[in-house]
């Protein structure tokens, strides 16, 4: 079991710290895929560790939250996450998520800029999902237990060994199945933007994300708009894991950078 840096211990449940952070540098909040979980990316934290005080989010119904309500709404997701960051005051904030990740970070940026001003972040990075305003729903949330397994299989984002664990299997499946509905439900981003720049990444080869829903995502901010690709699958972010840290290593001293240089009013 990955513990946490014990420094970072958050009272909420809400997020992980798993390595020391640098003396400067900013947050990057690390939000997970659909059925992932915060130690899902502890190696991409260690790998940033020198770069960014990295939190990793852990969504309920999963690993050491096994035991609580699985959340099925990103807003309410979101909500909970904006007062798990409040008391995080000091270092400039950036929020990171991946497929579900991505439309739950948006959200919480939305809340930080509208109520929460002097939070507001100064990036965000979304990774493997069209634009907020692109409604998607397959019908995951709704399948047999089988086919739901047999969908995650499909994505190759989970270790064959897993799938094959009934009795694990039936653990994960609840917490799953409620990050679906959760992101076949959302609705209502169209419109919506931040202020800050907004970094799209996505890797070329994933068919769950085409390049014209990608580039949506420059609706959703006032300011820059940036679009990387990697070589790889919906899970790039595994197999290309140090050029994915080298780009966010990168970006984070570029939007930390920009930050100092850009008037507050």
């Amino acid at each position: 079991m990955k513990r946490p840096y014990g420094p970072g211990a958050d009272p909420t449940g809400w997020l992980r710290q798993y390595h020391r952070p640098p003396a400067e540098g900013p947050t990057l909040v690390v939000f997970p895929h659909a059925g992932g979980s915060a130690t899902g990316y502890y190696t991409l934290s260690q790998a940033l560790s020198g770069a960014a005080e990295v939190l990793n989010v852990q969504y309920p119904g999963r690993q050491d939250r096994l035991g609580e309500r699985c959340i099925d709404d990103i807003g309410e997701m979101a909500d909970q996450v904006v007062e798990a960051l409040l008391p995080r005051a000091g270092r400039p904030l950036v929020l990171f998520g991946h497929s579900l990740g991505s439309i739950v970070a948006y959200e919480v940026a939305l809340r930080l800029e509208s109520l929460h001003p002097d939070r507001a972040p100064i990036g965000v990075i979304v990774s493997g999902r069209p634009a907020a305003a692109i409604h998607l729903s397959r019908g995951l949330s709704l399948l047999a237990d089988e086919d739901l397994a047999s969908s995650i299989s499909d994505l190759a984002g989970t270790p064959p060994e897993l799938l094959a664990d009934k009795d694990l299997m039936s653990a994960v499946l609840p917490s799953l199945r409620a990050d679906f509905k959760a992101a076949e439900s959302y609705r209502g981003a169209a419109g919506t933007r931040v202020s800050c720049p907004l970094y799209a990444y996505s890797g070329a080869q994933d068919h769950n994300v085409p390049r014209e829903g990608l580039l949506r995502w420059s609706e959703h901010t006032s300011a820059e708009f940036t679009v990387r690709f990697f070589e790889g699958g919906h899970f790039y972010l595994q197999s290309q894991e140090p050029e994915v840290a080298r780009a966010l290593a990168s970006d984070l001293h570029t939007l930390t950078r920009t930050a100092l240089l850009t008037p507050t009013h």
